[in-house]
Order: C-alpha cells, then structure tokens, then sequence
C-alpha cells in the first residue's frame, strides 16, 4: 500500500439525500482538509487511462472537464507533479492534492454520491482511503429526493421516481458500503447515522476527526450563512445550523408509500434499528417477493446513469 503524501484521502459514503453535503461542508471547513462539491470524473478517467497514465495526455483530459474549471484547480501545476506512467489513482489524487493546497491544506476528502455504484474502484485507486458512511432512515431520505424541485431531476429518468424505486437504490448502496467496511475493516471505515450527526453535532464531528486523525476543530459547525446555495433550491437546508426532524415520514409519506419502501428494504431497515411495522421474519418474505420491482429499478438507476443529462454535463466527451 502506497501512503497518500500529507494523510490518506477521506472518501464520505452515503445514498443522495443522506446528509453527505452538510457533512462535507462541515468537514471542508476544518483547517486541514478540502472536501470539493461532487467532482463525477473518477471513474471516466479510470475508464480511458486504465492503470497508467501518459501524462501530457491525462492533463489534456482534465482540461476539457469543466468540474476542474469550476473548482479553478492550476492543471500546470498538476502536471509538474505528474511522471509519466504514474498509476491511475496516484495520478487522480494528484488533482485534488493540487486543489487541496490551493486552499492551503495538506489532505483532501471526496463527496460524490454517484460513487456508491463505484466503491471497488474506489477501493482499488486510492488503497489508502478512509471511508465514512452517513446512513439516513430510507424513507426521510427518499422523502427529501422524491419532493426535490423536479428541474433538477428532469429528463433524468432512470434515477428513482417513487418509494419503491428509491427502496431499491437505498438498500443496494447501503449494503454494498456496508460490505467494502467489512472488506477494508474498522481501521479505515467508520458508520455515521445521519439522525446522530444532527441531534449531537460536536459529538459525531469528534469522532470522526478521531477516525480520520485530525483534531477536532469548533469551526467546522460554523458554516450557516457561510454557504453559497444560491443556485442549489434543494440545499437551503444548510443556511441553518443541524436541524433535527427536516424530514418525517411518519408524516410525510402515506400509508402505501411507507408499505411500498418497507417491501423493498424493510428488512435492511430492521437491521440498522429503524423502526418498522412488520416482524423480521415478514420481512424477509415481503422482500422476496418484492424482487422484480427490486431489480428493475436498481437496473434503470445503475446502468442507465450515463445517459443522464447531469452526466453528460459533467463528462464532455474525451477525444
């Protein structure tokens, strides 16, 4: 395993609409670690330069991403840095090392969502990397993403549409974090519950930072009214400090909705201790019979994603 130079990358883990984005805004504000917006190109760059890279042409691709104009990254600078056949991952984490210091920090983290459908590539670029995973109760999260202003999701087709859709994505993603944890062990993956992280701020953000090896620092929770959410309608959440109870399914969902998520990942729900309505041993019946639906959905939402118009606007083609 090589070591990351300045502390091992920080990867945060969690379904959309999980509270990945209050906590990567927390984190970015702590002195020593730059957690940018979703960056999206990881894995199209692991796709066209496989595990080395030339790197005249690696830089060449990186100008043509407009995530990198956006975050302002220098790509000379990133290019003075990079030998020729530096592996993949190495020559990735070049980039946000570079943007890391332009911010005057010495580590850097990543929140992308999408990468739950990417955590052994994740696994195999950066074998260094912590991971934290933020789990949200799948119904306030699938309240939160199906009341989303629908410019954002528009012409997005494959992403989920109803509980049961969302059901599926949660509970596939989530067990899947929850395997690369296993794989990877307690030294390098720690389990975050979102409801924790907003009833005991200070709290959950020390333990981390002892995950991660970083001090806990006081200005991390300061960041209400230091946010720009202009242009994002769905994160004016964050022009306010943590706030328990943003989204309640007990009244937000209906009966059928709350019966339709339950169908699909109940049983996950059961596991992480979440309140359910039926016995484990139903379960596990209703979930098997809820496998169609299941698959169908998680198919649209996995192989379907490049076809989206976030993507395309995020990936302009490498030629």
């Amino acid at each position: 395993m090589t070591a990351t130079p300045g502390g091992p990358p920080l990867l945060i883990l969690g379904v959309r609409r999980s509270g990945t984005t209050l906590l990567r805004v927390m984190l970015d504000r702590h002195s020593e670690l730059a957690v940018p917006d979703e960056s999206y190109f990881v894995p199209q760059l692991a796709d066209r330069h496989l595990r080395r890279v030339d790197a005249d042409e690696f830089v060449d691709d990186l100008r043509r991403i407009d995530t990198l104009a956006e975050w302002d990254v220098p790509l000379d600078r990133v290019r003075a840095r990079l030998p020729d056949a530096s592996p993949i991952g190495a020559a990735i984490g070049t980039v946000y090392a570079v943007y890391a210091e332009e911010h005057g920090k010495r580590r850097w983290g990543d929140k992308t969502p999408m990468y739950m459908q990417n955590l052994r590539l994740l696994e195999r670029l950066f074998p260094d990397a912590l991971f934290v995973h933020l789990i949200r109760d799948g119904r306030n999260a699938a309240t939160s993403f199906l009341s989303m202003p629908r410019g954002i999701v528009t012409e997005n087709w494959m992403y989920p549409r109803d509980p049961a859709g969302f059901a599926c994505q949660w509970r596939t993603e989530v067990k899947a974090a929850r395997r690369l944890g296993r794989r990877v062990g307690g030294s390098r993956y720690l389990e975050v519950r979102y409801e924790e992280l907003v009833d005991d701020v200070e709290g959950v953000l020390h333990a981390i930072c002892k995950f991660a090896r970083l001090s806990y620092e006081p200005g991390m929770t300061d960041y209400a009214g230091n946010v720009d959410v202009s242009a994002k309608p769905h994160q004016q959440s964050l022009t306010r400090p943590p706030t328990p109870g943003l989204r309640d399914w007990r009244t937000q969902m209906s009966p059928d909705d709350v019966g339709a998520f339950d169908r699909v990942a109940g049983d996950l729900l059961h596991e992480l201790g979440y309140e359910t309505h039926e016995a484990p041993d139903a379960l596990g019946r209703l979930r098997r019979t809820s496998y169609g639906v299941r698959a169908t959905a998680w198919r649209a939402a996995s192989f379907g994603v490049r076809r989206s118009p976030l993507w395309r606007r995020r990936h302009p083609p490498l030629r």
